[in-house]
């Protein structure tokens, strides 16, 4: 089956129709032609993020790279700001030390769009990557959204200011008070909210006295407008106005902007039932996105029962409190920056803050820490969780940064291993580093802890840093009595000492490795110890022997991680043989395993060894498109490649450059380096070549004008009532627009026109 084209980007498409801001846009749209550095700054709530994504996806297609939106909101350490762009770049942090030199590495030939969205809470650290990175990578411009500027060199700042508000004159006709980009906003979302809102002469000078009154503050607005399904726009207005009076001592002076927002959210929580109230304010202990499972578990009490937790939280997504969201199957639930503000405000005042922190840490703490023996038998599922759930992970760990909590940390750093190993290795190294500084824990939370700091140092070829956490790990598993731990840890210093080339030592650690009887982690490890360091000996005999009884044990137990490495340490050793039919079924399984649990030091090892694999079998063109693949991933997380390894690939490619000439090898790594990494995997695993979109199979010919903006519109989810007020024409001609929109592409629905206009290769 074919791999669908995968889109250069990371932008979700917008939920919900975008009004307005004309000005706003041609002005930021300019800039970014002039400078490669733009911030829009405005207050919470101004919709400076959904001008962002506007702009992004606009102009995200005349980027080579595409456009990448960095969420930072949920960030809290100006340590990670790094490791946030990283994820949302889709590299990984998993053998570079330091974040920036991995990120710079990448984007020094990149042409993309960069969005750094939420950044007032961390400044410096922002100001700091982002000048960095200006000056490393010509082609990458960066727009950024802040409370207030980064003031680095180079920057264009933009104010986003509230939407334009409607004249009060009374004579304004209903036909241009709809064109009001306020007026808009509020008519748009009382409609989805109620299912029936219209402006019309009866209800025309309450929406514009109401947009007024909310100062024409987009997030003001929207949660204004949601109670148009229990209250008239009259009710509303005069419930916000007496709330405001009492600010103002009675008359009309104007309050200031975030004084209005903060007014308008507590008119709208002052309407919610207790529970719902109660609920809210628990909510921004979350640091991240949340599930009804956590909510229960952290959120409830006897004032909200668990029972009761679901319609309550209903009731907050249905008045627009609490963002829903869809990620990889889970539904998930999110607050707004400035809603997640006001609830900690909220929390303060009920005096629940340390009660609800320290029931968010337990709960985290438990969880992960149940979950660690049995994550390696699941790891597909435990890895999505980890996913969802990892900045709130993160959240609890700093709350570990004391003296009296360094303990708590060590034990959550070390249970949550396979996300390090697979994920975040770098990271991993960088909390559990910080943790054992701090002291505290007894020799059992030390074995851990030093065994997985060293199994993370190996993962990153660095057999310097291993050494000396493995030796600790030995003494303290000795002394703690784990003979499960000293057996794995004794087998990781095995490898660490073949990595160092000292053969000798890693014979006498994988011999003093004694694995307990019905111990399956010790056997797999020694095990993996003996494969890799036959692979680095040259001992093919022994490495066979390792694999394939890691293989038998692992696949029983549903062992994904250790099945993958015995599947390719077997298939090395089958190819170097010169077996190459037995080798590739080996290689294809590990690759499917690794792209399974996205394991990328994996990945970029089996793209490497289906090059060699291609190579002796005489398809060289494929091989140098596999190479320039394994460099792509190999470079985007920041590794090295097996001293064994080398020989090998020097072997291949001399073979393919010979058989192809240098410049045609050349140009077939090229075009390797430019795959996707999921086109590489399909690339490898002999699956057809991703079809283009539909439209460019027709030939499509290009939309005049007025038909492009009619497209751009229906892919935003418009009827075609929405899109003549927009565009000032009739229903009548949008419906022919649309027409002849379905006859020039050959398409027969709004949904294809939608995917094409979302299509980068239209």
């Amino acid at each position: 089956m074919a791999r669908p084209p995968r889109r250069s980007g990371n932008l979700q498409a917008e939920t919900t129709s975008f009004i307005g801001r004309r000005r706003e846009l041609a002005e930021v749209r300019k800039k970014l032609t002039e400078a490669r550095l733009v911030s829009l700054v405005g207050p919470g709530g101004v919709g400076k993020t959904r001008v962002a994504i506007r702009i992004a996806t606009d102009l995200g297609r005349g980027f080579p790279g595409g456009a990448w939106f960095v969420e930072l909101a949920e960030v809290r350490d100006p340590a990670l700001v790094g490791d946030a762009v990283i994820v949302a770049l889709d590299l990984r942090n998993q053998v570079v030390t330091d974040p920036l030199a991995l990120l710079l590495s990448y984007l020094r030939d990149k042409e993309l769009l960069l969005v750094m969205d939420n950044c007032e809470h961390l400044l410096e650290a922002t100001a700091r990557l982002v000048t960095e990175v200006m000056k490393a990578a010509p082609g990458v411009r960066v727009m950024v959204t802040s409370r207030e500027p980064l003031a680095v060199p180079g920057e264009h700042v933009v104010p986003i200011p509230p939407l334009e508000l409607p004249s009060t004159h009374v004579a304004t006709p209903l036909t241009q008070l709809r064109q009001n980009e306020a007026v808009m906003l509020f008519v748009e979302r009382a409609a989805a909210g109620s299912g029936r809102f219209e402006l019309a002469a009866a209800n025309q000078a309450s929406v514009v006295d109401l947009c007024r009154r909310l100062d024409g503050l987009p997030l003001a607005i929207e949660l204004a407008a949601v109670r148009t399904r229990v209250l008239t726009v009259e009710q509303i207005l005069d419930r916000l106005t007496d709330r405001f009076g009492l600010l103002t001592g009675g008359g009309r002076v104007a309050l200031p902007r975030q004084q209005t927002l903060r007014t308008t959210i507590d008119w709208s929580h002052d309407l919610l039932a207790a529970g719902e109230q109660t609920l809210l304010r628990r909510l921004c202990v979350f640091a991240g996105r949340f599930t009804l499972e956590d909510i229960e578990s952290v959120c409830t009490s006897g004032d909200v029962p668990a029972a009761h937790a679901l319609g309550f939280l209903s009731s907050l997504v249905d008045k627009s409190l609490v963002m829903k969201e869809d990620a990889k199957g889970f539904a998930s639930y999110h607050l707004h920056e400035t809603m997640r503000e006001y609830a900690r405000l909220k929390l303060r005042e009920a005096g629940e803050e340390e009660t609800v922190a320290r029931r968010c840490a337990e709960y985290y703490e438990s969880r992960c820490r149940r979950s660690a023996a049995e994550a390696r038998y699941r790891l597909v599922e435990w890895l999505e969780w980890m996913d969802l759930e990892i900045d709130n992970v993160r959240s609890v760990l700093r709350r570990c940064m004391t003296p009296e909590g360094s303990a708590r940390g060590i034990a959550l750093a070390y249970a949550l291993g396979w996300y390090w190993m697979t994920r975040a290795t770098s990271e991993g190294v960088r909390w559990l580093d910080e943790l054992l500084a701090r002291g505290g824990g007894d020799s059992r939370t030390h074995a851990k802890a030093y065994f997985m700091r060293g199994f993370l140092a190996v993962l990153q070829s660095d057999p310097v840093a291993a050494r000396p956490a493995l030796d600790r790990a030995v003494s303290a598993a000795r002394e703690a009595g784990l003979p499960s731990l000293l057996s794995q840890s004794l087998s990781l210093a095995s490898i660490a000492a073949s990595m160092a080339d000292d053969r000798a030592l890693a014979e006498r650690l994988a011999d003093a490795a004694q694995v307990p009887a019905k111990d399956l982690p010790a056997t797999l490890m020694s095990l993996q110890a003996r494969a890799l360091n036959g692979l680095f000996a040259g001992d093919l005999d022994v490495v066979r022997s390792a694999a394939r009884e890691g293989a038998r044990l692992s696949r029983e137990a549903g062992d994904l991680y250790s099945l993958g490495m015995m599947l390719m340490n077997l298939g090395l050793a089958t190819l170097i043989a010169g077996d190459l039919d037995g080798s590739e079924p080996l290689f294809a399984e590990a690759l499917r395993i690794a792209e399974q649990i996205d394991d990328r030091v994996a990945q970029h090892h089996l793209l490497y060894a289906s090059g060699c694999h291609a190579a002796s079998s005489g398809q060289a063109r494929l091989a140098a498109q596999l190479f320039g693949a394994a460099e792509t991933v190999r470079t985007s997380i920041g590794a090295s490649v097996m001293s064994f390894l080398g020989p090998l690939l020097a072997r291949a490619e001399n073979s393919a450059t010979a058989a192809l000439g240098a410049p045609r090898f050349e140009a077939e790594f090229a075009t390797g380096k430019h795959l996707s990494r999921d086109a590489a995997i399909g690339l490898a695993l002999g699956e057809p070549t991703p079809v283009a979109a539909a439209a460019d199979d027709v030939g499509a010919p290009p939309l005049g004008k007025r038909e492009a903006e009619v497209a751009r519109l229906i892919a935003e989810g418009l009827s075609n009532k929405q899109i003549g007020t927009r565009l000032f024409i009739s229903e009548h001609t949008v419906d022919s627009h649309v027409r002849s929109i379905l006859n020039k592409l050959g398409f027969n629905s709004r949904t294809q026109i939608a995917a094409w206009m979302a299509s980068p290769k239209r």
